[in-house]
C-alpha cells in the first residue's frame, strides 16, 4: 500500500496540493476496505509539510462518520495525519480534550492516540493525564488498550510520573489501561503496581 500510495504521490507531486491529496483520501476512506483506505491516508501523509489547522475537521469527521470502521485505519489517521499535525501546530492539541467525551469509539480512541508523537516530545503530558482521566470510565476494551498505550508512552518520558499516577488513581483505572500503561517499567515495580492497582473492576462491554 506503501508503494503504491508513493507512485501515486510521484505522479500528482507537481500538480497536486495538500488540499488536493485530502480530497482524494476523502473519497478512498468511504470505501469498504482497509487497504483502500490505507492508500488515501498514506498519500497525504506524505504532504507532510503542507499540513494545516484546516485539516483537522475533516480528519476528525472520518472518525466520527465510522469511515476508519476499525482500530488500524483510526490509528493509521492518528498516527499519520493528526498526530504530526498537533506536532506542527500545538496549539491545536487542546481540542482533543473534548474528543474524551465523543459519543464516537473512533474519535475517543483518537483522544489518545493522537497525542502520542508530541508525548514522545515530551509535549502535552498534563493534556495526556487529562485525556486518560476522562477515557478510564469508558466501557470499549480498544479504548482501554489506546489509553494503555498512551500512558506507557508519557511513562518513556517520566516513569515517575507515571507511577505516581497509577499509584493516585488506582483501581478506578481499568486492568487492561494497566496492563498496556506499566509494559516498559522494571518487572519489581511492575508486580507491585499490578497489586496497588488491583480492585473492583468494570465488566468488559459485550
Amino acid at each position: 500500500m506503501r508503494r503504491f500510495a508513493r507512485a501515486i504521490y510521484e505522479a500528482h507531486k507537481d500538480g497536486w496540493s495538500v488540499d488536493d491529496a485530502n480530497a482524494f483520501a476523502g473519497i478512498l476512506i468511504e470505501d469498504n476496505y482497509l487497504e483502500v483506505k490505507s492508500v488515501g491516508i498514506e498519500v497525504v501523509a506524505r504532504y507532510r509539510r503542507d499540513f494545516a489547522p484546516r485539516l483537522l475537521p475533516a480528519w476528525k469527521r472520518w472518525l466520527s462518520e465510522n469511515h476508519s470502521a476499525n482500530w488500524a485505519t483510526t490509528d493509521a489517521i492518528c498516527g499519520a495525519l493528526i498526530g504530526p499535525l498537533l506536532v506542527q501546530h500545538a496549539d491545536l492539541a487542546d481540542q482533543v480534550r473534548e474528543w474524551a467525551n465523543h459519543r464516537n469509539m473512533w474519535v475517543r480512541r483518537a483522544a489518545a492516540v493522537s497525542l502520542i508523537p508530541m508525548i514522545r516530545r515530551g509535549q502535552a503530558m498534563d493534556l495526556a493525564y487529562d485525556v486518560a482521566r476522562a477515557l478510564h470510565p469508558d466501557q470499549h476494551d480498544l479504548i482501554h488498550k489506546a489509553v494503555g498505550w498512551m500512558l506507557r508512552e508519557a511513562g518513556k518520558t517520566d516513569a515517575p510520573r507515571l507511577e505516581r499516577y497509577l499509584r493516585t488513581e488506582g483501581p478506578a483505572i481499568p486492568r487492561t489501561t494497566v496492563r498496556y500503561a506499566i509494559e516498559r517499567l522494571p518487572p519489581r515495580l511492575r508486580r507491585q503496581l499490578l497489586g496497588i492497582t488491583r480492585g473492583t473492576q468494570r465488566a468488559p462491554s459485550k
